[in-house]
């Protein structure tokens, strides 16, 4: 059941057509729970500040920076979430496969961007699954999409975003565990 301020896709998209971001809704999304999962810490900035985007010369007006605040702590929440209700927002299930794809890509992408801010002492804290599921993630931000069978392929993307939705709260956990060793495996 949906929570009454959850932000969907659609509602997202709104906001970043609206604003003329040069990314997608999904991407923005990926974007901000990178930064997240990087142990990066939102406090009172506005989430496009965070991520270093420009609202394409639009003023960001008050009813979309209400939208963007609450996808920060509806972000933070879902990846936190010891219950594992975490999920990427992407296109809904409905929509074309060739499109749900690309979006998942993009998300893969913004993801890793904002992991990126986290910094080079971020990526140390990683353990050695952490650091492969951040390349596996890379190959899918890279991934050029060819589509066969319709079944199949809907099977595999489902396998992907399973795996794509695990490993973000993966790292979010890993980031987020004081003072990691930085030999340990985390299981």
């Amino acid at each position: 059941m949906a929570v009454p301020d959850f932000i969907g896709y659609d509602e997202l998209d709104d906001v970043v057509v609206h604003l003329k971001l040069a990314a997608t809704a999904s991407e923005l999304h990926g974007s901000l729970c990178g930064f997240l999962a990087g142990n990066g810490r939102p406090g009172k900035r506005p989430l496009l500040e965070l991520l270093h985007l420009d609202a394409g010369g639009v003023t960001v007006g008050v009813a979309d920076q209400m939208i963007l605040d609450r996808l920060v702590r509806q972000s933070e929440d879902e990846l936190a979430d010891p219950e594992l209700g975490f999920e990427p927002l992407l296109p809904a299930d409905d929509r074309p496969l060739p499109e749900r794809a690309d979006a998942l890509v993009d998300w893969c992408r913004g993801f890793l961007g904002g992991f990126g801010l986290g910094g080079p002492e971020v990526h140390e804290r990683v353990s050695d699954e952490g650091k492969e599921i951040l390349k596996d993630l890379g190959s899918i931000a890279s991934a050029s999409l060819d589509f066969g069978n319709e079944d199949e392929d809907e099977d595999a993307l489902i396998e992907v975003h399973e795996f794509v939705r695990m490993a973000a709260m993966l790292l979010f956990t890993e980031c987020h565990i004081p003072n990691q060793p930085s030999s340990g495996t985390l299981h």
